[in-house]
């Protein structure tokens, strides 16, 4: 391949090599005439001349042919088109939104579901996707959680490469499967305020053991291309970043694949002030390490410019074109380059019956019981007078959540559809709209704040029901990129729904869809049962009525805390321990003169139809290595699945650390009255850090360990990690 590749790069022209470092969107229907005016047409033109690497947002088998045939056949040397889109969470079936999969905490059903994403995708001729995004967050106003896994590096991490097998597989070039894109590098998650696009300032500890962690997961994984981000990092955008492409990704962590700049990117380094004009941001961007602009048109205007002015050199551009081509070799497409334009493919695989069997699966399993007071859930299937109240009970698009740009609309079944499945002894009212208006992905959502006409007929029915399921939350359009908040309860009228109907009904179950934590503080205070479900995707009402009544146990477990105000964000658990932290005096210490430190619910929370013990903590080093085990008993009369989770803390060390650090996790399944004992290792990856000279040490000291059900609860002790010990680890 190598070989093949040096020889092609041989016979390319400065134009067609550059032209292999531009990406455009689709720009007009293949199927009919070409453009004749207008930048369609420069476009057109570019195709033409073997000017065109890359094309996004162009789906089905018939217009990915059309624009390969050009590439291929019509251009001198016969270079084929990578073809991208945002395969996110599905494309045509869609299973949970990314951050509702984390909850599952099942990383075989992660990589199933971003496998069931591959196939369907590859079916309708894309060939690489822009996921996953591996960006930590823990600022829940950030619309973009919804896309990644979470508050953890340590979780983030193994998700990240889950879903990098699901999409890439065992064979890359295989008809099946698609290149996988790791961003946005880096620092993104850390918006300053929640604000997407905002600038991000953070330490260099938090950038290399929080931030870049999933990152090096994916790449030690395989995957074969990187996005850069948006914002700025310490004053440089990611974009023309030399420090994160080049040093850490390229040069440190050896990535051979490559870079491509988020949409526009390089254009916006003249808005943030850091280039003069388009031309200058070519010359920085390509400088630094990114090696394909998506929709800038920055390169193919001016780097055969800038090469021949000598400030940018031809071996920069060779590099950056090896690396596409190399991802293009390892698909197939020089062997094949119709490989994905298999019209029996998309036909048979388009909505195939396991892929909605996959698409349940994880979506049961991604829901997480956040209270259970009574038992009230799960509801027996003779329930009579079941009141459903809620403008997201009968909607069968806002559960397909958002970033779905290859769906279609209202393919999801709604919970009304999954109730009838059990129960005809329901009735429905929706009391309030949500949105004013219809809701769309490229449209801000107008929240419906003050119509309630729709209340007098759900207070009725909750008067005459005998448990009501109310159903609210987050349209599937209210996050995702662009859909920053700066509150966190429930949007529009909804709150003020939830609590008339408590007036006349106090038996309620609360059925959350949302793409985000929420604050609950009301809900969590008066409403006996609640859950969230997320935005579940096509099986969503399927999912939610299996746990509803029973058929499934819930076991998620949240992997971001949810705030009790929104002024506690940014909150997480693996937060560092101030000078003050407990109230040695009344005023003087680390606290809220109105709030609790506390989250409402935790990092790593989540409760189940049944119950389990923990007991007999035990730490043994006698071995070579230092394993930590527990005993978990379903103390409970139903069988249930369970997420044992393993936390440290390094007492003492050259870098303070968090008070507690997620290393581990089991998840399993125990029948009532079983037992089971588990197991941790704690290798030289689990208690080390990286100094902030991007050195990954191991010191020897005290360490305090937990294994527990949460972040919050569990069994302690503690250990010496002792100097010879560490030398040990490092010998290996």
């Amino acid at each position: 391949m190598e070989e093949k590749i040096k020889e092609l790069l041989g016979k390319m022209t400065l134009e067609e090599k550059v032209g292999q470092m531009n990406q455009y969107n689709g720009f007009w229907d293949v199927t009919g005439p070409p453009p004749k005016v207008g930048n369609p047409k420069v476009k057109y033109e570019h195709l033409q001349k073997g000017w065109v690497g890359s094309v996004l947002n162009v789906a089905g088998h018939e217009n990915v042919r059309e624009f390969q045939k050009m590439a291929v056949e019509g251009s001198r040397l016969g270079i084929p088109l990578l073809f991208g889109m945002d395969v996110i969470h599905g494309h045509k079936t869609l299973t949970p939104i990314p951050l509702a999969e984390a909850a599952s905490w099942d990383l075989q059903a992660i990589e199933k579901s971003a496998r069931v994403a591959a196939i369907e995708a590859s079916a309708r001729g894309i060939n690489w996707t822009f996921a996953p995004m591996v960006d930590i967050s823990r600022d829940a106003r950030w619309g973009r959680v919804m896309e990644g896994a979470g508050e953890d590096p340590y979780l983030g991490a193994l998700v990240g490469a889950a879903r990098v097998r699901g999409f890439q597989g065992k064979d890359l070039a295989a008809e099946d499967t698609i290149a996988a894109c790791a961003k946005h590098f880096a620092g993104y998650g850390f918006a300053e305020a929640g604000r997407d696009y905002n600038t991000v300032d953070i330490g260099t500890s938090t950038l290399y053991n929080i931030v870049f962690p999933p990152f090096k997961s994916a790449i030690d994984r395989g995957v074969k291309t990187v996005m850069n981000a948006f914002n700025l990092l310490d004053g440089v955008p990611a974009t023309g970043n030399e420090f994160l492409q080049r040093d850490i990704l390229k040069d440190k962590w050896g990535f051979q694949g490559f870079i491509v700049s988020d949409w526009a990117s390089l254009a916006e380094m003249t808005v943030h002030g850091f280039a003069r004009d388009l031309k200058n941001a070519a010359q920085l961007a390509v400088n630094a390490g990114s090696d394909m602009d998506m929709e800038s048109s920055a390169y193919i205007t001016y780097l055969c410019e800038l090469v021949r002015e000598g400030k940018v050199t031809e071996n920069t551009i060779d590099d950056a074109v090896r690396r596409i081509l190399r991802v293009k070799y390892e698909l197939g497409l020089f062997d094949d380059p119709y490989r994905y334009c298999n019209a029996g493919r998309e036909e048979k695989l388009i909505y195939h019956p396991d892929h909605k069997k996959a698409a349940l699966d994880i979506a049961k399993k991604s829901i997480v019981l956040l209270k259970n007071k009574n038992h009230l859930l799960p509801l027996d299937k003779n329930q009579p007078k079941i009141g459903v109240i809620g403008p997201l009970a009968g909607d069968k698009n806002s559960p397909l959540g958002s970033w779905r740009l290859g769906s279609d609309d209202n393919t999801a079944v709604s919970l009304l559809e999954g109730l009838k499945e059990y129960t005809h002894e329901i009735r429905y009212a929706k009391g309030a709209d949500l949105v004013v208006g219809k809701a769309s992905f490229i449209e801000e959502v107008e929240v419906n704040t003050t119509g309630k006409s729709g209340f007098k007929e759900a207070i009725e029915l909750a008067k005459a029901s005998e448990v009501v399921i109310m159903v609210l939350g987050e349209h599937g359009f209210q996050s995702g990129e662009g859909r920053s908040r700066t509150r966190l309860g429930l949007p529009g009228v909804q709150q003020a729904l939830l609590e008339e109907v408590y007036q006349v009904n106090q038996n309620i179950i609360l059925v959350l869809m949302n793409g985000r934590p929420l604050t609950l503080t009301w809900a969590d205070e008066h409403i006996p049962a609640i859950l969230e479900t997320w935005h579940l995707g096509t099986q969503s009402g399927h999912a939610i009525a299996q746990v509803l009544f029973g058929d499934h146990t819930p076991g998620g477990k949240l992997p971001m805390t949810f705030p009790r105000d929104v002024g506690q964000v940014p909150i997480y658990y693996n937060h560092y321990n101030t000078g003050r932290p407990t109230p040695e005096q009344e005023v003087f210490w680390s606290h809220y003169i109105d709030e609790s430190n506390q989250p409402l619910y935790p990092f790593g929370y989540g409760l189940s139809y049944t119950t389990f013990a923990y007991s007999d903590l035990t730490i043994d080093d006698t071995e070579d290595t230092l394993v930590v085990s527990i005993w978990v008993t379903n103390t409970g009369e139903r069988a249930g699945e369970e997420v044992a989770q393993l936390y440290i803390r390094d007492r003492v060390a050259s870098i303070a650390r968090p008070v507690k650090e997620l290393k581990g996790f089991h998840k399993f399944m125990l029948m009532p009255g079983e037992s089971k004992k588990v197991e941790f290792s704690l290798e030289r990856d689990e208690l080390g850090f990286y100094n902030l000279q991007g050195d990954y040490i191991v010191e020897p000291g005290l360490f305090d360990v937990w294994i527990g059900t949460n972040s919050q609860e569990g069994l302690q002790g503690s250990f010496e990690l002792k100097e010879e010990r560490v030398k040990e680890m490092w010998s290996k």
